[in-house]
């Protein structure tokens, strides 16, 4: 079967979409529990149970960020090329924080000495919080525009910084990730522990399900009434290959909602938003681990894909130059790239979800202090 450019622009957008959903559902737990790990783990060995929680699974989870890369540098290599020369400072400070994570869980263990474990306790913390808050804080700019622009030779020039990615829009957004994935990783905990340690998530839950409602609420309001969209004026045909200088954009209030109203099923997405983190707080007050982590997930997967149907068909806005932005119509490889990796996707992408449905199945279970105290040498 061979798709119509046009109709590959569309399937990619909505596997890159897949990927991201993927990334924040499974490796989001672990940053989540990353953070909550401190507080919901009063000694040593219950700090040991949360990690080993996500100990078996972590690795495989992370599978779906690089799939992401790698989908989004072959797929849309000019959205590859100047989100990592623009957001480079926040992708190595993300790189840096998730190293504490493969070194700290596997030697957090190691020495017996409280202080080590401690030092690696809050390393893991770092490893999950930073990440959680630079994503959000990334999404929060896309929204806003990122200041680059493209020159006549398509040589692409970023004029921002770190520290002006650190706006208030970009900081609530990155608050409202935190909030999001820490509710996600305590709903985790809570299938996955027992006693007091389920107790203390249980209230994690219910108090980063309201954050995430307010936060929510807020950023929607905030796009509402002060933050003008990006909408595309005039272009060339949307199933050939052109530069993103060929097309005029122009920024206007309520563009970001504009999607909405013409598509009024996209709706779905925002009410998972707040609906699930609705139904995590009364599941989890009612102690069922299970349906709190669906409306969790539910949650979880109706915000991304709310930020993704605003953007729609934008990927990465420019701030300093409207033509420049890039879109799903002109930020895409050529036709026969996507083309074969719509196969290769085809036939990995169910494989990974197997085998990763496989993998929980089998580490299915509470994990408990008194496994750790009989296996004190082969548990993390």
């Amino acid at each position: 079967m061979i798709f119509d450019y046009e109709t590959l622009k569309i399937i990619w957008w909505l596997f890159v979409g897949l990927l991201l959903v993927g990334f924040a559902l499974t490796d989001g737990w672990d940053l989540g529990v990353g953070t909550l790990l401190p507080f919901v783990g009063r000694t040593d060995e219950e700090r040991r149970v949360v990690i080993n929680s996500i100990g078996p699974t972590w690795e495989g989870n992370q599978v779906w960020f690089i799939t992401a890369g790698g989908a989004t540098f072959a797929a849309w290599p000019l959205v590859y090329a100047t989100a990592f020369s623009g957001f480079y400072a926040a992708l190595i400070l993300t790189l840096f924080a998730l190293f504490f994570r493969p070194v700290g869980i596997d030697y957090r263990s190691k020495v017996e000495d409280p202080r080590w474990r401690s030092a690696w306790d809050w390393g893991l913390f770092i490893g999950g919080t930073v990440p959680a808050v630079v994503f959000g804080v990334a999404f929060g700019n896309l929204l806003l525009g990122v200041p680059f622009h493209f020159d006549p030779t398509m040589q692409v020039y970023y004029t921002g910084s770190f520290f002006a990615l650190l706006n208030p829009f970009g900081l609530l957004a990155g608050l409202l990730s935190l909030a999001m994935l820490v509710m996600h990783g305590a709903a985790f905990l809570m299938i996955r522990t027992e006693g007091d340690i389920q107790q203390r998530v249980r209230t994690a839950v219910k108090a980063a399900a309201i954050a995430v409602i307010a936060l929510f609420a807020a950023g929607g309001v905030w796009i509402a009434t002060g933050i003008e969209g990006y909408r595309i004026v005039s272009m060339p045909p949307a199933d050939t290959a052109f530069m993103p200088l060929a097309k005029t954009v122009e920024r206007s209030a309520g563009a970001w909602l504009a999607n909405f109203s013409t598509h009024p099923w996209m709706a779905v997405a925002p009410l998972l938003g707040f609906g699930g983190a609705a139904h995590a707080i009364l599941f989890a007050a009612r102690g069922r681990a299970m349906a709190t982590f669906l409306a969790s997930a539910a949650s979880v997967a109706g915000i991304v894909l709310t930020a993704g149907f605003a953007l729609f068909p934008f990927i990465m806005p420019s701030s300093s130059n409207l033509q420049s932005s890039l879109t799903v119509w002109d930020a895409v490889s050529s036709h026969r790239t996507p083309q074969i990796m719509f196969w290769v996707a085809v036939l990995f992408l169910p494989i990974v979800i197997a085998y990763t449905g496989w993998v929980y199945r089998v580490m299915r279970g509470k994990v408990t202090v008194e496994q750790v105290r009989q296996h004190p040498h082969s548990m993390y």
